[in-house]
């Protein structure tokens, strides 16, 4: 199988939906979507919508189970992103930030300490709205995956 994109969908933004199928449609490279709620997506030979039950990390798990070596995760997950890297795949967020195994572990620590800091009452506030930044810079990664992808 050709080298695959797959879509952590269930929160990952529309307009980054809509670069990927533009891309997908241009290049042919497939791309899976998998989310526990119905979403349509465009009818082409080359993207698939996947939908999974409902429940903690079930669509997280599926793509973990059928990614391989090399594919694309999108994703702002960083378990599922740490779980796609163990794999030899490359994970990328909706913002443009690209996981490796040189930054997942520092994220992962970081999340975690977001997570107790909040647990504890402590108001951390939320991410930044997404931005045209985020989005040229989600846009550019993607295109050097796919510089990679389709001459191979």
């Amino acid at each position: 199988m050709a080298q695959t994109i797959w879509v952590d969908a269930d929160a990952c933004p529309v307009v980054i939906k809509e670069i990927l199928f533009k891309a997908a449609q241009r290049t042919k490279v497939p791309l899976i979507l998998v989310a526990n709620h119905f979403m349509r997506v465009p009818a082409l030979a080359n993207i698939q919508f996947r939908q999974v039950e409902s429940g903690f990390d079930i669509a997280d798990n599926w793509i973990v189970q059928h990614c391989q070596p090399d594919d694309l995760v999108i994703t702002a997950d960083i378990p599922l992103a740490s779980e796609v890297i163990d794999k030899k795949a490359l994970a990328l967020n909706p913002r443009g930030e690209l996981y490796t195994t040189s930054n997942i572990k520092q994220r992962l620590n970081m999340r975690d300490f977001m997570e107790t800091m909040r647990s504890s009452g402590i108001q951390t506030g939320g991410p930044d709205a997404f931005s045209q930044k985020d989005r040229q810079a989600f846009a550019n990664q993607l295109d050097r995956w796919l510089v990679k992808a389709v001459v191979k």
